[in-house]
């Protein structure tokens, strides 16, 4: 990593996004190299590399070294930078982008003069959904199952205020339009589509509105996969509902097509869960211990088990006790995670370079990307991946 000068005092290393944070926020330190790379599928831009050509290895975006968070869906993308402002491209049928028109984008494009973005989500559905560091929510793109929140099926091309309230802390959204989101107190609230009762609301209605499920007020992180969701409490236990065809849910069964599970469940009798990643119909998970699981879909090598058999129940993917960050395909089949040495790796469908190994073939175990050991954040779209590296 090159060496920041400021005052005469040099700072170099590998920084943390803690770090970045804090050195962005004290005014009076370096902000660090941080740079944004892509790789994948790229037809509509959405690797924001100025061109809609594919890239089968990591390709940095730009010259900009400030940026902070990432999400990637099918094929349009959303950042922050450390300054908080928030950058959208790629495809924009529906507004997703949030610029106020329906331009596709290949570069990143700064949406509007705000800064204060904390954390910007986009779905595979066409929706984008962020919240700020003030707490307030903030929606735009399509809205056919009223996933925007707003109390209408209305779509939006620029962000719009969902409600009034400013004590969102955490959301996720799946590609199936479901919402789930934590408040500051505690709470879970969710919206949008219902159809395998992937709200956890006891039954199978949409919702453009948010509502709370149950009245628990220990809920700390949420993870919206394709019509199944999950949720992580502050004693570390796991709890999940919709969609189970494939055993998704992690409850030693799977349910058919047209059913699923409606409303919470613990799984197993663990807590010590500390990350979910919920995929098109897999779940990658680590515990706090740094250990590695996987569960539902294998038939594309997307547990990183080894093998492409299908299971219920949460299944430790080798013995590492190393891993940190995780990210898993929105809707199709590749996992991601970062080791605490800084590595980045992938597994899993590999049709279009999405792994990032150079080449096209699908792995079904972890296997590192290149060499670098300085990598910060991983976000897995369909078919594509965007990860930021100091």
């Amino acid at each position: 990593m090159a060496t920041t000068v400021v005052t005469g005092v040099q700072y170099s290393g590998i920084w943390t996004m803690q770090q970045v944070n804090a050195a962005v926020a004290a005014s009076t330190w370096p902000v660090p190299f941080v740079s944004l790379y892509g790789w994948g599928r790229n037809n509509s831009g959405q690797l924001g590399l100025s061109d809609v050509t594919n890239r089968s290895s990591p390709a940095q975006v730009g010259s900009g070294n400030a940026w902070k968070s990432t999400s990637i869906g099918f094929a349009a993308s959303l950042a922050i930078k450390t300054d908080g402002t928030l950058w959208a491209w790629g495809s924009n049928s529906s507004g997703q982008l949030g610029l106020g028109n329906t331009t596709y984008y290949s570069s990143p494009k700064q949406v509007g003069t705000l800064t204060g973005w904390k954390q910007a989500v986009y779905s595979s559905i066409g929706s984008s959904i962020a919240i700020k560091t003030d707490g307030t929510l903030w929606a735009w793109g399509a809205n056919n199952f009223g996933q925007l929140g707003f109390g209408n099926t209305t779509s939006r091309s620029s962000p719009v205020q969902v409600g009034a309230l400013t004590n969102w802390s955490f959301i996720s959204m799946g590609s199936g339009g479901n919402v789930v989101s934590v408040k500051t107190d505690g709470t879970l609230w969710t919206w949008g589509n219902n159809s395998r009762g992937q709200l956890g609301l006891n039954n199978t209605t949409y919702y453009s509105s948010p509502k709370q499920v149950g009245v628990l007020t220990t809920w700390l992180k949420v993870s919206a996969g394709s019509y199944f969701s999950s949720a992580i409490t502050t004693s570390g236990a796991l709890w999940s509902w919709g969609k189970n065809d494939f055993g998704q849910l992690g409850l030693g069964f799977s349910t058919v097509y047209s059913s699923g599970v409606s409303s919470p469940r613990q799984v197993g009798a663990l807590t010590t869960w500390r990350t979910t990643s919920n995929g098109g119909d897999f779940v990658t998970a680590n515990k706090s211990d740094g250990t590695l699981w996987s569960w539902g879909n294998g038939a594309s090598g997307q547990l990183g088990l080894g093998n492409v058999t299908s299971y219920s129940s949460p299944k430790q993917i080798g013995a590492l006790t190393t891993w940190e960050n995780i990210s898993t395909s929105e809707s199709t089949s590749s996992g991601f995670a970062i080791k605490t040495d800084g590595t980045l790796w992938s597994w899993g469908a590999n049709n279009f370079g999405q792994l990032g190994q150079g080449n096209t073939l699908a792995l079904s175990s972890p296997t590192q990307i290149g060499s670098l050991a300085s990598w910060l954040s991983i976000s897995a779209g369909n078919y594509s991946a965007l990860a930021i590296a100091s």
